[in-house]
């Protein structure tokens, strides 16, 4: 395939992921990255790109619906996040690219089966977890973005809990995503690993970014978002499943 094939390709995948991120507040990256690597052939390539896409999204929100962001919850998710962080950027450069895949996909069936058991069977008590439990989300969560900048679903499985409304956990969400993915874009600048190459990309998939945070915040404003969120996981679970079994 030519470079704009892939690229128009790679694009449509963006513009999915990003309409549900633009939705729910969480899971472009990890819904698009198998999907890019097959398509890039290229694990880090793919990982800088999404991250800057992912950064522009969030960043957007966090400017258009600031009023909204749970400071204290911010605070507790950002500190333990952290501290993991850069132990996944190290973890990121020490495993062999493939071993890395089925780590990731192993993490996708776990978190994403968790998330379809509590939205198909509510009255399975699967989100109440001692205070501990969800600081080890958060502090893994942050160990997997280091390493894959897709470190939300953890995140998210202590965010649900403790940010019931809508608004507040969209905007928090994004808040975090804006400030993980900026030590990481800082990481690339430091290893001169924002090429030409990567700016190209950027500037070609800009527009099918765009247009999914249109269409997304226009869903999120009309449709009820629990159908998405079962599609998203889902689809999460299957990826997960074909990463971790036949990468």
């Amino acid at each position: 395939m030519s470079l704009l094939l892939i690229l128009f390709l790679v694009g449509i995948v963006v513009f999915i992921t990003h309409t549900l991120e633009s939705i729910t507040g969480f899971g472009c990256t990890v819904l698009a990255f198998p999907f890019v690597i097959a398509l890039m052939g290229d694990l880090e390539l793919a990982k800088i790109v999404l991250s800057l896409l992912a950064w522009i999204l969030a960043l957007y929100f966090v400017i258009v619906k600031f009023k909204h962001i749970n400071w204290k919850q911010f605070g507790v998710i950002i500190l333990l996040t952290g501290l993991g962080l850069p132990l996944g950027m190290m973890i990121f450069k020490a495993l062999d690219p493939v071993i890395l895949k089925r780590i990731l996909g192993v993490f996708i069936i776990v978190t994403a089966g968790i998330q379809i058991v509590r939205m198909f069977f509510p009255n399975v008590n699967v989100r109440s977890f001692p205070s501990f439990i969800g600081y080890g989300f958060l502090f893994v969560g942050g160990i997997v973005h280091g390493a894959f900048a897709v470190g939300g679903p953890l995140v998210v499985l202590y965010s649900a809990e403790k940010i019931p409304n809508k608004s507040q956990f969209r905007s928090t969400m994004v808040l975090l995503w804006t400030v993980l993915n900026t030590v990481l874009i800082i990481q690339y600048f430091l290893e001169k690993k924002l090429t030409k190459e990567v700016g190209f990309d950027l500037l070609v998939l800009l527009p099918f970014l765009i247009g999914g945070i249109i269409v997304g915040e226009y869903i999120h404003n009309k449709v009820n978002e629990a159908l998405f969120k079962k599609i998203v996981f889902i689809s999460l679970f299957l990826v997960g499943i074909v990463m971790t079994f036949f990468s």
